[in-house]
């Protein structure tokens, strides 16, 4: 089968083009250190994946209806799909554009690689997210930056003293990629996470 026989293929050959979701699929998208475990997770049964590396965000496709936004509750996760009252739109490179472009077709559109089922996706998806950023925290935490509460904590550090117990600091998925890293901090803060993950 040509890759002009697939059920859908972007219709544009010359530049990224904004497709709404909802009319040939909807899509998930997930930071792309997280979609890179995912990738290694789901091998051979991941459909078709856009990278957007301005964004650090990945795209699976998957079928129209399957999820809801709220169906899924994963930190950082999102599903892109139709709503009531609006539009959504997924910016798609053309068939052709590979990692020489900052929006690519990271596994390409081709036969039997169109969709991806949500069931094996999920599954994937909840198992990089502890891989990558540890465990869940427990409730709202406060945003380092914006200080407001976030539904979906992210723990980018662990402040250290000497004589008081280390503090965990959170931030807010929009904020989290602007954190200063500093290298021990978040060694330790991915060590600890690992070891809680194992013992529980």
């Amino acid at each position: 089968m040509s890759i002009e026989a697939l059920p859908w293929t972007p219709p544009n050959t010359e530049d990224v083009e904004a497709l709404p979701v909802g009319t040939w699929w909807d899509a998930v998208s997930a930071p792309t250190s997280v979609a890179d475990r995912a990738l290694e997770l789901l091998g051979r049964d991941s459909g078709a994946v856009i990278q957007d590396d301005t964004y650090g965000k990945t795209y699976w496709l998957i079928a129209i209806g399957t999820s809801t936004p709220r169906s899924w509750r994963l930190r950082q996760v999102r599903v892109l799909t139709e709503l009531a009252d609006e539009g959504t739109l997924l910016g798609v490179p053309p068939a052709s554009w590979r990692a020489e472009h900052r929006t690519y077709w990271r596994i390409p559109l081709g036969p039997g690689r169109y969709l991806t089922d949500t069931h094996h996706l999920i599954r994937a998806l909840r198992q990089a997210l502890d891989d990558i950023l540890g465990p869940a925290p427990d409730g709202r935490q406060l945003c380092y930056h914006c200080q407001l509460p976030t539904n979906e904590p992210v723990p980018v550090a662990i402040e250290h003293s000497g004589s008081v117990a280390s503090a965990t600091v959170y931030a807010c998925p929009t904020h989290a990629r602007d954190y200063p890293r500093d290298a021990i901090a978040q060694t330790a803060a991915m060590r600890r996470a690992l070891h809680h993950g194992r013992s529980r």
